[in-house]
């Protein structure tokens, strides 16, 4: 590979890449496969890139959890990001997938120009800055549609339905996190949310993003609702037992439990440490907006509308969801036959895990994953079953879940970018 293949040397012509080795006192080096090329814990003052072969970023935090980062192939470029993020405690290392070679410099060389003035050190510079580039946009949604193939919006309620328009759609697709797409009845999201939805032309296409029940019409999709936390897990638990006609859905009650997270980073007295620590409550009692999306997924399952109780509470522990669910059955059931139904729509889904029999969900086992675990218990005395479900909020109930709608939409494989094992143990 030449050097000017590299998007780190654009524009470099091939008069000027001998003395641009000198000025930036560029080392070739060789690696085997496996071999590790760079570790960032012992400093961030290289930069290189890949003259051949293949290599990935590979990051482990505190808790063991290993992360490839990036994979690079020939012309790719580390240690550009890595130099300006904050990665306190995290190991972060260059690891060869093939033989491959690499060309490193010093990183104060690509991120301040040259003495001398010279040309291709300043154009180097310009495009080391267009690499690390990482700009908070405006919300001028038509000029990034132009730029991007997808949009990811995690805004306040209502501001991507105000900002969504043919011309954006016609050009990118939309992920919303936000609930704006998520309730297709325009007056039922105004009388929960309790603000105008500016843009209903869009709410019956929208697709209401649950992977595991939406997947085909997430693939043809322009405009994804991406679920609240709460009815991700809670629609999981009990959407089998509904779509199977063995639950009443009218007498479901919900009782969920998250982490602080799910309230945001935002400075509120209820989320302050000495209001959280040694501390549970239940809050939005018979009012949390979560209630409509949940109760409108579960009527789809049913085939009749659905009315429930839903009430959530907030636990001291940062991240995770657990939800514990329960029903009337409508016949007698044994465990066999209730584990063959979530057999029936789980048993092929990566990210969802029946547990074994007596196992109770805990949100430790899904920590910084993107698994729901699943499980149930017949209670033959009150003739009515309790569905169990336990995720990361964090990730499928939010930034997991729209990166597997976004591999969806796009053709890319489901679980791409979204392998990571549990934190646990």
């Amino acid at each position: 590979m030449e050097i000017g293949a590299s998007p780190l040397f654009r524009g470099i012509s091939e008069e000027s890449q001998q003395a641009m080795r000198t000025c930036f006192d560029m080392r070739e080096v060789s690696f085997r496969a496996d071999e590790v090329v760079y570790d960032f814990g012992a400093g961030r003052n290289m930069v290189g890139v890949l003259a051949e072969g293949a290599a990935v970023i590979e990051r482990i935090d505190q808790q063991g959890s290993r992360t490839i980062l990036e994979r690079l192939e020939s012309g790719g470029v580390f240690g550009e990001m890595l130099m300006f993020e904050n990665v306190a405690g995290d190991s972060i290392t260059v690891v060869a997938e093939t033989a491959c070679r690499v060309w490193f410099m010093a990183a104060d060389q690509v991120t301040k120009r040259c003495e001398k003035a010279c040309a291709h050190h300043t154009q180097v510079v310009e495009n080391m800055f267009q690499l690390v580039e990482d700009i908070c946009k405006d919300d001028n949604l038509e000029e990034l549609a132009k730029q991007v193939d997808v949009i990811f919006t995690a805004t306040p309620q209502g501001l991507c339905a105000s900002l969504v328009n043919e011309e954006i759609l016609s050009k990118a697709k939309v992920i919303d996190l936000s609930a704006d797409f998520r309730i297709k009845d325009v007056k039922k999201y105004e009388k929960w949310y309790g603000i105008e939805h500016k843009s209903p032309q869009f709410i019956d296409e929208a697709v209401y993003g649950l992977c595991e029940i939406n997947r085909e019409k997430v693939k043809q999709a322009r405009i994804v609702a991406n679920p609240g936390c709460y009815p991700t897990c809670s629609t999981l638990s009990i959407y089998p037992l509904l779509k199977e006609d063995l639950i009443d859905g009218n007498t479901i009650i919900i009782d969920a439990k998250s982490g602080t997270s799910g309230a945001g980073r935002g400075a509120k007295v209820d989320n302050l440490y000495c209001e959280v620590n040694e501390n549970i409550k239940a809050y939005g009692v018979a009012g949390h907006r979560h209630t409509p999306e949940i109760e409108e997924q579960l009527s789809y399952a049913a085939g009749y509308p659905i009315t429930l109780n839903f009430t959530p509470h907030l636990v001291p522990m940062n991240r995770g969801i657990l939800v514990t669910a329960y029903a009337s059955l409508k016949k007698d059931v044994t465990y066999e036959e209730v584990k063959a139904v979530y057999d029936k729509y789980y048993a092929n889904e990566q990210f969802v895990r029946v547990l074994d029999k007596d196992v109770c969900p805990q949100t430790k086992w899904v920590e910084g994953s993107n698994y729901v675990d699943v499980n149930f218990k017949i209670d033959p005395r009150t003739k009515r079953i309790i569905m169990m479900g336990a995720m990361d909020n964090l990730v499928k109930g939010a930034a997991g879940q729209a990166v597997q709608n976004m591999n969806l939409m796009f053709g890319l494989p489901e679980n791409e970018g979204l392998c990571m094992p549990p934190m646990f143990p």
